[in-house]
């Protein structure tokens, strides 16, 4: 089949696979995933098909995609439903509310640190540039400033549910 008998496949059969996998599968996003994927197998292949066996080379393609489609969602959704429920799932959490109000609680000096160690992932060596204090002092208001974080969250857990 030559390219220009390809794109003549595409423009006549491309409604009519795309119909066949809504019907089957009754999404239509899959559906059109199913039609590009069909078509990228065709073209693969295009130099061995003949260009009057397309429609019957293209739909037998489609419809071994959708059941391999059809079967690792089965084997998925299996797996996903033999899965122990994670503990913290049922639970409703305000962490970044939580983080945001101990931050807001610490000396300004401790809070900067905390920002730039824990949040930006910054070295100490970096933060002592960024914030000209020693290497030693940024150590000791990294471990004051989680130390008063831990003891607010603490203090206030009733404001955040756990």
């Amino acid at each position: 089949m030559t390219i220009h008998e390809y794109n003549a496949t595409v423009d006549q059969h491309a409604d009519n696979l795309y119909r066949f996998f809504v019907k089957n599968i009754g999404d239509r996003d899959t559906a059109r995933d199913l039609v590009q994927e069909s078509f990228a197998k065709m073209w693969i292949k295009v130099r061995d098909v003949e260009y009057d066996k397309a429609k019957n080379y293209l739909f037998t393609v489609g419809y071994r995609t959708m059941i391999d489609h059809i079967r690792s969602k089965k084997r998925r959704d299996d797996y996903l439903s033999k899965q122990e429920p994670d503990p913290y799932e049922d639970r409703d959490y305000d962490l970044k509310g939580a983080l945001e109000y101990g931050l807001n609680k610490l000396p300004e000096s401790q809070k900067t640190v905390i920002l730039l160690r824990d949040y930006e992932g910054y070295s100490y060596e970096e933060i002592e540039q960024i914030t000209g204090m020693s290497a030693s002092q940024v150590k000791v208001y990294l471990f004051r400033a989680r130390k008063a974080m831990k003891e607010i969250l603490l203090k206030n857990k009733s404001l955040f549910p756990i």
